[in-house]
This record gives structure tokens, sequence and C-alpha cells, in this order.
């Protein structure tokens, strides 16, 4: 920071003198015109006397010099003069001092020095933040310090722009602060510098993989069927390039991926459900999902007598764990009992599809006025919860009357 302000104050040291500099001189050079351009005008008019006395023009000749040379005595300043000459010199301080105001006040104004002055403390927090961000037992960064390291590492590499280590560190960053356009140019620097290293291809198979643009996504698939061919059995590239392939809406790619992860995955894996979620939806996307949740309503005799005219069934199916449904159907009030199916088609969220559930439970309810809120007194009946795949069907009587 100290070697910016002595390059600011030599910069306005340096301006200042150039401004003191061209006053003086212009004042120097028209003193120094005017003496000289009165010598020779003397100088001219003592030539043309002594041309005219030979001519026999003039027979005065003395007295005219001397009147000439006490006109040239005349226009010599006094020394008071000079004296005041010079002092007028000082009224150049004020034009100096105003240079000065105006050029701090424009770079205070225009020149960020609060984002200068935080880059320098970034930069001066920048060893102590990745001391502690490489120490296993130190406190984890927040978001925000995460950012100035980011920042304090970007300025490094400036510095320092071989550093393999620092460009691989940047590109992980920018994924933690999906900042994908950092992390791409980071890991497109580090494989420049290390073009084999695989775990560098796959961090940036990921970001391409991830982005929201087509032809990134079409890149991160030529980079991963690369990494196939030479690890045919990682679970982070046959992951990587399942999701990619779903992106770009090739699903049979997708499947056969995932389809080759369950088996490499260790028994009681939380990503198992995951994978089998993911096959579920991507069959569902490419029509090959033909299941359907087979559900049939009977009906107390208590409920069958106060049955709303104009009442609304509505069934909802949720995975008995959370009571957000994953497929709803509203129908108008019918003959009991009642057979109907549910499938994909009626899920919630195409994110939560009911061909991915490995359990079920089903929720029928007799709406009085047509709301999809529950309301006091309307008729229910609860199933149990079931594990389902696809060929199992459920039985719900209603029996129950909301309080």
């Amino acid at each position: 920071m100290s070697a910016f302000w002595i390059t600011l104050l030599l910069l306005l040291v340096a301006a200042s003198t150039l401004f003191l500099a061209a006053g003086w001189r212009q004042r120097n050079a028209t003193d120094g015109d005017r003496d000289r351009l009165n010598k020779n005008f003397y100088q001219q008019r003592l030539i043309e006397l002594e041309q005219d006395e030979a001519q026999g023009k003039v027979s005065e000749r003395p007295e005219m010099v001397q009147e000439l040379q006490q006109t040239l005595l005349t226009d010599i300043p006094s020394t008071a003069a000079m004296q005041a000459h010079n002092s007028s010199r000082w009224v150049l301080l004020p034009g100096v001092l105003v240079l000065v105001l105006v050029s701090c006040g424009m770079y205070l104004k225009t020149g960020g020095l609060a984002q200068v002055s935080s880059w320098f403390q970034v930069k001066a927090e920048y060893p102590q933040l990745r001391a502690q961000l490489m120490d296993p037992h130190g406190r984890p960064l927040s978001m925000d310090e995460l950012g100035r390291l980011e920042l304090g590492l970007r300025s490094q590499l400036q510095e320092q722009p071989n550093d393999l280590n620092g460009w691989a560190m940047l590109g992980r960053l920018g994924m933690v602060l999906n900042n994908a356009t950092t992390a791409r140019l980071a890991f497109q620097h580090a494989l420049q510098l290390a073009p084999e290293n695989l775990e560098l291809q796959q961090d940036y198979a990921e970001v391409l993989a991830r982005s929201s643009d087509p032809q990134d996504n079409r890149q991160a698939e030529l980079l991963l069927n690369d990494l196939r061919k030479q690890q045919p059995q990682n679970l982070r590239v046959l992951g990587l390039f399942a999701f990619n392939a779903f992106q770009l809406q090739k699903y049979d790619s997708a499947i056969s991926a995932w389809q080759t992860m369950l088996p490499l995955l260790p028994a009681g894996d939380q990503r198992i459900t995951m994978v089998e979620r993911s096959i579920e939806q991507a069959k569902t996307n490419a029509g090959q999902q033909n299941s359907g949740l087979a559900v049939k309503v009977a009906l107390a005799a208590q409920a069958e007598k106060m049955l709303p005219p104009g009442g609304v069934m509505y069934i909802s199916v949720t995975d008995g764990v959370s009571p957000v449904p994953v497929a709803v159907k509203r129908l108008p009030l019918s003959h009991f009992p009642l057979s109907l199916t549910l499938d994909d088609s009626n899920a919630m969220m195409p994110s939560r599809l009911l061909s991915a559930q490995h359990q079920v439970q089903a929720r029928v309810r007799i709406s009085r006025d047509g709301t999809a809120n529950p309301q006091p007194g309307d008729w229910f009946g609860l199933s149990a919860v079931t594990p389902w795949d696809g060929h199992q069907s459920l039985t719900v009587e209603i029996n129950q009357q909301q309080p």
C-alpha cells in the first residue's frame, strides 16, 4: 500500500513541477524576447545613421546616437519592476494547489479508493485464509471469506501464472461460489499446464456438464466419453456422464451409465436410492415407464349416508414419509366401490415421480365444496404405507371425518 501512495505523490509532484516550469519559462521567454528586440533595433539604427552620415543626409549623428541610447535605457525595466515581476511568479502557487485538489478530488470520486483499499486488505489476509482452508482442523470458511480468498488467489496468480495448484484451487472455489465463468477459465488454464491430469479433466467436465449452455454440455460429453474409456468404473465419471446425457435428453445413455453405477456402489449407500430414482425419471421422460398405481376406493356405510351433493373426490399419493403428495387426481363423486389408476402423468412435480417411489400411501378425501384444502367435516380414508415396485395395488376405505 505504501508503494501505491508513494507513486501517487510522485505523480502529483511531477505534475506540479511541470506546471511551475511552464509558467516560469513563459515569463523568462517574454523578457528575453523584449531585450533581444531592443538590442536588434538599436544596432540597426546605428547602421542606418552611419549610412546616412556617409551619404550626407544627416549632420547631427552624435546627437541622434545619444537620443537612441536614451531610448534604449528607457526600455530597460527598473530594479523595482524586476522585483515585482519576480514576485508575480508566486501567483502560480494557487494554481498548483488547485491542480492538487482537483486531482485528488477526481481520484476519490472515480478512482475506486474503497475498492482498492479492500483489495489491498484482501491481499494481506490471503495467506491466513488459505492456511485456514487447508487446515483440516480449522474453522470452515464462510461464503464471504471464500469470496475474499478467491480474490486474493486471483491476485497471486497474476504474479505466479504457472502455479498449477493455485489454478486448480481457483476453479474449485468458482464451483463452490457458483461462478461458472471463473471455474471454467481456471480449469482451462490448469489443463494447459497439466493436460494429462485426470482429476482436473473431471473437474472441468463437471463445470461443463452443469452449465446451462448446450454447447458446454456437448463439450462435456466428448470429454466424459474419453474419461469413461480411461476409467470405466470411476463412479464420478459415470455420474457426470449420466447427468450430462440426461441434460442432453439422451435418456438411453443416461440410464445405461446409472445402471453401470448401481453394482459399483457399496451396500446401504444413500446414492443407490438417488440413482434408482434418476433411472425411473429417465425412463419416464423417454416414454419407457408403464407402471401405475391401482387404487380401489370403498365407502363406509356411515359416510355413504352423508355424501354431499356435488361433492368432489381427491386421491393423493405420498411416499409415506413426507406429507407432500407425489401424485394427485381429482374426480367427481360416482358410485362406490371405485377403481382407478394413478401414474407419472399425475405427478405434482417432474422431479418427484410416482414411478421413482419405493413405498406409497394413498389418501382419499371427499370435499363438500370442491376445495383442495381439507375442511372440517370432510370424509376421508387412508391406506397403510406399502412397499411398491410398480405392480401392487392399494385399497382405501373412506371411514373417517375431518375434525
